[in-house]
C-alpha cells in the first residue's frame, strides 16, 4: 500500500490551495474548482482541498475544535520561512512547543502546521 493524496477538509478550496501553492511552489491541478481544488507534487503525490460547508477551524493546542491532521514541511531557513509563510496568510499560534527546532503555524483555513529545518543549520539549529 503506497500513500498517494491527502485532502483536507476547508471552507474555500481555491483559497488555501493558493496559499499552499505559493509555499511549497507545487503544481495546481488544472480541474480544481470551488468544490474541491488540488496540487500535485513531483514524486505524484496530491494534496486535496474539499469544500465542506460550516467547516470550523481546529482550535491549536487546545482541542476544544481539535485537530485532525497536520502537515510537516521541511524548509531551508526557519526565520526565512517563518516571514515568507506570515506573508502569505499563515497564522501563528502562542504555544511554540518546538523552541527554535521547529515552528507551528496555521494555514488560512486554522489547519496547523509544522515547518522544520531540512538540515542543521546556523539559525535555529536542530539539537
Amino acid at each position: 500500500m503506497k500513500l498517494n493524496a491527502i485532502t483536507l477538509d476547508c471552507p474555500d478550496p481555491l483559497a488555501l490551495a493558493a496559499f499552499y501553492q505559493q509555499a511549497t511552489g507545487l503544481r495546481p491541478h488544472p480541474k480544481s474548482d470551488a468544490e474541491f481544488a488540488g496540487l500535485t507534487c513531483e514524486d505524484g503525490m496530491f494534496i486535496g482541498f474539499q469544500r465542506v460547508d460550516d467547516c470550523r477551524a481546529a482550535h491549536w493546542p487546545d482541542q476544544s475544535v481539535p485537530q485532525r491532521i497536520h502537515l510537516d514541511f521541511a524548509v531551508e531557513d526557519l526565520d526565512e520561512a517563518e516571514t515568507r509563510l506570515l506573508e502569505l496568510g499563515a497564522g501563528k499560534p502562542v504555544n511554540q512547543p518546538g523552541k527554535d527546532r521547529w515552528l507551528v503555524l496555521t494555514d488560512p483555513a486554522g489547519h496547523p502546521f509544522w515547518s522544520k529545518p531540512q538540515r542543521t543549520g546556523r539559525d535555529r539549529s536542530v539539537r
